[in-house]
This record gives structure tokens, sequence and C-alpha cells, in this order.
């Protein structure tokens, strides 16, 4: 059994992602930030997550990231060059291009998270400036088999119990 943990869109915060980052490092194989930290990828904040450029990023930070966990390969963007405020679907040709099983993006700040034909597209939300929703959250993926469990935190921590869930994945 793997875990990932999954942050983004935290614009400039730094507290945050270190508490974040020391509260489950011991616990999880991967951390991801998908992108819109606004540091620098020499930020001391930084160290430690598998990041990529967001739209307000200025950063040396590559625009996609493809790794393995578990047997299962991440695809990793912000979801800006896909246009995912209006639809999965530019997103979705492109898992299914490189055969991901799982995407994480950020880019509208909305917690979400879907399988769409075997893949789970999961966005984590916001830790600063959360949309449809008040908690700031991030998320920590438990990865089995087929399935993956997903724990859903408030920035100080907080497990949001109500929306854990499974998911099936090919």
């Amino acid at each position: 059994m793997s875990k990932v943990l999954v942050v983004s869109d935290s614009h400039g915060l730094t507290k945050e992602l270190v508490a974040i980052r020391e509260r489950h490092q011991r616990e999880v194989d991967l951390m991801i930030h998908c992108g819109d930290s606004q540091l620098m990828p020499d930020n001391k904040a930084i160290t430690g997550y598998f990041t990529v450029a967001g739209n307000c990023d200025f950063g040396d930070f590559p625009l996609e990231l493809i790794t393995n966990v578990a047997g299962k390969k991440f695809f990793i963007t912000h979801g800006h060059h896909y246009s995912v405020k209006s639809s999965l679907m530019n997103l979705q040709y492109k898992a299914q291009e490189v055969n991901a099983n799982i995407v994480c993006f950020g880019h509208s700040h909305e917690l979400g998270a879907e399988v769409v034909d075997g893949i789970l597209f999961l966005n984590p939300g916001s830790i600063r400036l959360p949309r449809g929703r008040i908690e700031k959250t991030y998320v920590i993926l438990e990865l089995l088999d087929d399935t993956v469990n997903m724990s859903v935190y408030e920035s100080n921590g907080w497990e949001l119990t109500n929306l854990a869930h499974t998911f099936n994945i090919s």
C-alpha cells in the first residue's frame, strides 16, 4: 500500500506547505503540488513536493510530470492548458494518450474527484482560495490494487471524514 499527498493553488503560502509536509511526510510516498505555488523552485517551503507550473508561477517548474507509484501512472498538470474550468475532455484525451491511471490537476480551486473510463481525475481544491466550499483542502490517496481511497483534509490537518471516498480504477 502506498500513499500520495496532493495539494494545489497555495498562491504564496509557505507556513502551510511546510506544516502539511511535516505532518504527513513519514506516511506518504510522494507529495504532489499541482501548481500556482507562486514560489521559486528553490524555496524551502516547496522542498519535497513534486511540482508543476501553474498560470501564476514564474519559476522553472515543468508544465507536466508523469510518475509511477505502486503500479499506478500519475499524470500531473495545473490544468490551465487543458481548459479544466469548462471540461475535463481535453485532459481526458491527454490521460488516455499517456496511459495514466490517475490525473492530478488544480487551477479551478474546486475540490473534486471522479472516475472517467477507469481514470481517476482529482483536483485537491486550494489551501489558499477555495471555490465552492469554505474549507481549504488537500487530499491523500491510498493506493490499493484496483481501488483508491481518498481522504480530504483541511489545511490545518483536520480530516473531513464526510468527504472520504473509494474509487475503482483500471
